[in-house]
């Protein structure tokens, strides 16, 4: 381990001499500076772990030397340890003020120093240890995050009849929320979204087992029902002390019908023109994935009509918070998606994403995002 690096600074020869003599011998890299420009001097160059700094000198007081090394990014994490005559409680409240840890009033006793440097040292080490650590684990979430993201279809697809708009957007790094858009025979198209509980690292690996389930299907994933069910199964021998919701949809173009098996998930929002109002579809469910065998899935048939817009969406939008405490909602979710959007699908997407935002009145998400919005022609 390398020895910690400890600043002294006085203008006075016999206070520094005492302090030396205290602390030498003690593992520590003694550095010694006479007054304020020379410490930090030194402290530019020479970047130590800790700083024991007089108050009183001349041209420039301790109190000065410690405001110029907080408000420098590269010195204000440092600790600063006051070393001064003055005793009065409002000197000892302006130091600390100032960003120091500590504060020592001359004169002083070896034991007290020691016993004080000695414990600063450990909690700035133990500071630093947890950042690495910190560094790293924020290193991991982007990898994560990233190879995430290309788990998602990289560009939507062109579907007969169907206009398509996606957004995806996590809390925090790597997240829990899922979406995929599968090519099936004679022009049906397969529609998941999934999300697992939490937005942490096996929140993502509970989404990539998920994926690659559906992916790697025995035969086209066709009658969602019997999807869900398999991954289930599969995911309650994989998994343990997590679960995820999932909705999967079989689309058919030709017939314009829409197929669906719901587990845990919000039931799709389908807009109706000739209705005026957006409405949560109708479906029935089981409980999410990951927790327990399945017995029956149910299926909910449906047919989309020129015009209709449906929704898939997770529930980090209806449960995004504002500054108060409430919720978007599932309503006010409703009723943004019955607004005009000119028939553009995108358009509806931005003006709903805008809306939460807006809602949230700058208070960041607590839960990943994902939205899915089609239209048919």
């Amino acid at each position: 381990m390398n020895e910690e690096k400890v600043l002294l600074v006085d203008d006075n020869p016999t206070n520094l001499q005492v302090l030396v003599g205290t602390l030498e011998g003690r593992a520590y890299n003694l550095l010694i500076a006479k007054n304020g420009e020379s410490a930090l001097r030194i402290v530019r160059n020479a970047h130590p772990d800790l700083i024991l700094l007089d108050i009183m000198m001349p041209e420039m007081d301790g109190y000065e030397v410690c405001r110029q090394l907080k408000a420098d990014p590269t010195s204000q994490e440092i600790p600063v340890i006051f070393l001064s005559a003055l005793g009065d409680t409002k000197d000892k409240v302006q130091g600390l003020n100032l960003g120091a840890v500590d504060y020592i009033t001359k004169p002083f006793q070896p034991e007290e120093v020691i016993a004080r440097v000695d414990t600063h040292l450990t909690i700035y080490r133990l500071k630093r240890e947890v950042q690495e650590k910190r560094d790293e684990l924020e290193h991991e979430l982007q990898i994560v995050a990233e190879e995430q993201r290309n788990l998602l279809p990289q560009r939507l697809p062109q579907i007969e009849g169907l206009k398509l708009a996606a957004h995806y957007e996590t809390s925090r790094y790597a997240g829990g929320d899922y979406y995929d858009i599968i090519q099936l025979p004679d022009n049906n198209w397969g529609f998941m979204m999934a999300d697992a509980a939490g937005h942490s690292t096996s929140a993502a690996v509970l989404v990539a087992m998920t994926c690659a389930l559906l992916r790697s299907y025995p035969e086209p994933p066709l009658e969602p029902h019997k999807v869900l069910k398999r991954i289930n199964t599969h995911l309650c021998n994989l998994s343990e002390n997590n679960f995820i919701t999932a909705i999967y949809i079989v689309y058919d173009a030709k017939s314009l019908t829409l197929n669906i098996a719901r587990a845990g998930h919000p039931p799709p929002i389908l807009y109706r023109p000739e209705n005026g109002k957006a409405i949560e579809l109708p479906c029935d469910g089981v409980f999410p994935m990951a927790i327990d065998p399945y017995g029956e899935v149910p299926l909910t048939q449906t047919r989309l009509r020129a015009g209709d817009r449906l929704m898939l969406y997770t529930d980090g939008i209806t449960e995004r918070f504002n500054p108060q405490g409430q919720c978007y909602e599932v309503e006010r979710l409703c009723q943004k998606f019955a607004e005009d959007c000119d028939h553009d699908v995108s358009k509806s997407m931005t003006m709903i994403m805008e809306d939460v935002n807006r809602f949230a009145d700058g208070l960041p998400a607590e839960d990943d995002q994902a939205l899915l919005v089609f239209m048919v022609e």
